[in-house]
């Protein structure tokens, strides 16, 4: 599972290091999101509507986008 992401490219969600992540949890099994670490951030546009999709490896530090590959 990952996180589905309020961001409409990556480029886009590049632009924002520095700032809260705005997101929407998938999974059922518990939080995904950590306010410190790294985890898979997605963009579906077959679940959130229009857009392109990609995917995301995004790193956290203190609730804050530190890095995006």
């Amino acid at each position: 599972m990952m996180l589905l992401t309020g961001y409409a490219s990556k480029k886009e969600l590049k632009k924002c290091i520095g700032k809260p992540l705005q997101f929407l949890e998938t999974s059922v099994f518990g939080a995904e999101y950590k306010s410190t670490g790294s985890f898979v951030g997605a963009r579906r546009p077959h679940l959130l509507g229009g857009g392109r999709e990609f995917f995301a490896q995004i790193t956290m530090k203190d609730d804050l986008i530190a890095e995006v590959k």
